[in-house]
């Protein structure tokens, strides 16, 4: 039983249409697993062909339409998101980290065209379609939008980023109809998180200063993402809700 999804009605999203980026692993794919459960219409992006062409083999995961979409790609954007016919909720989940590498011109460039840049491609896209629908996006920010961590200074730079521009388009959107929220997740184990999850001293420290004593699992992050997106936060644009577990707040 997964009660993140069973504390929602199982068809609270029936027939909307919902576009989820960068949901080939980890955050992504399951918020994307999540909107599919509770009866929408679901695509799931990603750059990857080997993991989408997996992805699409998985049971549990059929009746979600798995497409290939590169979010440094303006144009591909525009064309892709131009043929879906309807849309309600965008919710913006690419992401990439390069621990160390981010000193490096080429690649910092590189982290913020994939974790900030494709967020207001994104948006501004999907834009028309949202307005139609009265829709919502949620972006993925994180608890390094408020916190520093020195080898990812690309990383920190566009979470931080994602946070800004969810206010702005908030205020730029609403008049619209169209709400634009954030979710801040704290250490989560994801593929990305994996060298401080498996290891016995990174992970005691972390669990320490979490208030809850624990790691975060991907599915924690579920109940936030629908929240936002229903009628439940029919009042509610412009903030990032910090799904942490308590790290950000702890010492």
């Amino acid at each position: 039983m997964n009660f993140e999804i069973d504390s929602f009605r199982a068809d609270l999203f029936a027939g909307k249409h919902v576009l989820v980026s960068g949901a080939t692993s980890g955050i992504g794919l399951a918020i994307a697993s999540a909107f599919h459960r509770l009866g929408a219409h679901t695509i799931a992006t990603g750059s990857s062909t080997t993991k989408l062409t997996a992805l699409r083999d998985e049971q549990s995961l059929v009746g979600i339409r798995f497409a290939t979409l590169d979010v440094r790609n303006a144009s591909k954007i525009s064309a892709f998101v131009g043929e879906l016919p309807r849309l309600d909720v965008l919710v913006n989940a690419a992401g990439v980290a390069r621990p160390h590498d981010e000193y490096q011109d080429d690649v910092f460039s590189d982290v913020l065209d994939v974790n900030l840049r494709s967020v207001m491609r994104l948006s501004q896209a999907a834009r028309p379609l949202l307005e139609q629908t009265r829709g919502s996006i949620v972006n993925i920010a994180s608890m390094l939008s408020y916190l520093a961590d020195a080898d990812v200074p690309a990383y920190c730079a566009s979470k931080t980023g994602v946070v800004g521009l969810t206010r702005s388009l908030a205020h730029e959107y609403g008049r619209l109809g169209v709400r634009v929220n954030a979710i801040a997740p704290g250490y989560h184990r994801t593929d990305m998180t994996r060298i401080f999850w498996e290891s016995d001293d990174l992970s005691t420290k972390i669990v320490s200063r979490t208030a809850l004593g624990r790691w975060g699992e991907v599915d924690d992050l579920v109940g936030a993402a629908v929240f936002l997106a229903s009628a439940a936060a029919a009042f509610v644009t412009g903030v990032t809700l910090p799904v942490d577990g308590g790290y950000v707040s702890g010492f």
